[in-house]
């Protein structure tokens, strides 16, 4: 007979000591990749039109989004779905160029023939205030335009 007993070895506790640190990891991922909406909304969330045959924009950094469709405030920018918002205001057809040559001056020179207009349009809205941004991008050469909208087939609807 032997003179030690064995005794019955139980599994350690888990530490949890590093808890902090990795939650703190996660935190600070999120916090770094995570992007902020640039632009308030000032027009009503667009109801875009459905297209079967779409792709999807490469470098967001050059892309420029112009909002048309109804404004959230019909008192004091009127109704109707062709208000049109750059950046943080409702502005005119007459203001897109600006718009544009503002953004131009926010990238480097080799990147200008790179830059995309976005519109993101209502379904409601009107193809002449369409036009008259399409007008307005031309005369200042902006000629890569982007129609947005969502997958899918709304025909016969």
């Amino acid at each position: 007979m032997s003179k030690f007993i064995k005794k019955k070895k139980e599994m350690p506790a888990v530490s949890t000591a590093s808890l902090p640190d990795i939650v703190f990891m996660l935190l600070f991922f999120f916090m770094v990749t995570t992007t902020m909406r640039e632009t308030d909304l000032k027009i009503d969330n667009p109801r875009l039109p459905s297209a079967t045959e779409v792709k999807k924009l490469e470098h967001k950094s050059l892309v420029s989004t112009i909002y048309v469709g109804k404004a959230k405030e019909t008192s004091k920018y009127g109704s109707g779905y062709n208000r049109i918002q750059l950046n943080d205001k409702i502005s005119t057809p007459d203001d897109v160029p600006a718009f544009i040559i503002n953004a131009r001056s926010k990238v480097s020179e080799s990147d200008i023939p790179f830059m995309t207009t976005s519109i993101k349009a209502d379904k409601e809205s009107s193809v002449g205030t369409l036009t008259d941004i399409r007008l307005k991008l031309r005369d200042v050469n902006a000629l890569k335009l982007n129609l947005s909208t969502h997958t899918g087939s709304d025909i016969g609807k």
